[in-house]
């Protein structure tokens, strides 16, 4: 294979696809210009299903939005786009003790709030991204401010609900990992030792609690010292979300002049997540698995999301540019064959969200609280540079 016409080839068409398909889909179909922000409950077609607006995604598009004006092109609507999400946020989903809602209404009104920081990480990151799209360094002092805020929430016993009863004592690979990109993202537009304080600590954190070597997987959820919970919940692998997490990993390490042992512990994660997600039956990336091989407790257990897929894609190229073994790029089209011949809607565009694990379609929605504007347009992103970096060198 030549590997660099390979990889131009994809970056030309992460960019192409980015600027004419998906970006299109959301700024036509998605983007409130009545009461602000994004609508991501949206049909086949881009026909709106409900109005209902998932705080997730105001600052998952905010970030989309002014990524892509920041490294894509300087479209001007992508960046009103992204300020319109992050003012969305600022006016309707706020709560009164800072912390911020799950879903509200087209207008605002607050429906959910869930014990989760999800919604203020996101914001955070959408923040940081708009403060360097615009030059307005307040942004970045607001998005700094919030993260500050999350990691007392996190770390205050009684501010976040638990997820358990006193007798349950765990700790959770989702909150863990996303700090690891929330403070990333935000030293990208400001300086501060508390962000690589974070990084640090959800590093440690994974390594010493959550990377399972016995299994060789990493799992989602331990014991409050990193123990082994032999229970449906304790030996679940996300497989998706682990490789999402040997990206996170991989991006610091390039920002360390690829440091050996984070760069060692990204790839074995990946490794290993890859082992256990690729179904060698159908092809595409699985949803769950038990890492002692039982029947695993959750209902989509075997179905094939969008995310997963758009995550082993990315994966796949920072891992080839941190070892050029071409093992990568061998995961990098088995990933993206699939992908793409599976996802994406000729019809309408866009792409489906929820397969079965044969690959026929589920369910045709673009969109709901949990699936919008942000793994498939990231992915493209990150691809399209990735792709070019490696070819620069």
């Amino acid at each position: 294979m030549d590997i660099k016409n390979y990889l131009q080839t994809w970056a030309a068409s992460y960019r192409d696809d980015l600027t004419r398909n998906i970006l299109p889909f959301w700024m036509e179909h998605g983007l409130d210009r009545e009461h602000g922000g994004v609508y991501t409950c949206v049909n086949r077609d881009g026909s709106l299903m409900d109005g209902t607006k998932s705080v997730w995604f105001q600052g998952r598009f905010g970030f989309i939005a002014a990524y892509a004006y920041n490294h894509i092109e300087r479209n001007p609507e992508w960046l009103a786009a992204s300020k319109s999400c992050i003012d969305f946020i600022k006016q309707h989903c706020t709560d009164t003790d800072g912390r911020m809602y799950f879903e509200v209404s087209a207008e605002g009104t607050p429906l959910r709030k869930r014990r989760y920081v999800f919604s203020e990480t996101f914001a955070a990151i959408a923040m940081s991204e708009y403060a360097i799209a615009s030059g307005d360094k307040s942004y970045a002092e607001k998005a700094l401010d919030l993260f500050r805020n999350i990691r007392r929430w996190v770390a205050t016993p009684g501010v976040l609900e638990p997820k358990y009863l006193p007798a349950v004592q765990t700790r959770g690979h989702s909150l863990t990992m996303i700090l690891i990109n929330t403070a990333s993202r935000i030293r990208a537009a400001i300086s501060d030792p508390e962000l690589d304080e974070q990084i640090d600590q959800s590093i440690h954190d994974l390594r010493t609690y959550h990377v399972h070597p016995e299994f060789k997987a990493l799992l989602e959820t331990v014991g409050a010292n990193g123990e082994f919970i032999d229970t449906c919940n304790g030996r679940l692998i996300n497989p998706g979300h682990c490789i999402e997490t040997s990206w996170f990993l991989l991006e610091e390490a390039r920002y360390r002049n690829w440091d050996k042992d984070l760069t060692d512990l990204a790839l074995q994660i990946l490794d290993w997540s890859w082992d256990w997600g690729w179904d060698k039956a159908y092809g595409g990336l699985i949803n769950f698995r038990d890492c002692r091989n039982l029947p695993v407790q959750d209902y989509s257990q075997d179905m094939k999301f969008w995310w997963p897929q758009c995550e082993a894609i990315i994966a796949s190229l920072y891992a080839y540019l941190a070892t050029r073994d071409e093992k990568y790029i061998l995961m990098h089209r088995m990933a993206s064959d699939w992908t793409y011949s599976h996802f994406p809607d000729p019809d309408y565009g866009e792409w489906y969200g929820y397969l079965h694990r044969d690959g026929t379609v589920a369910q045709p929605a673009k969109g709901n609280l949990f699936k919008g504007p942000f793994h498939i347009p990231r992915m493209m992103m990150y691809g399209y540079e990735l792709c070019q970096k490696i070819c620069s060198i």
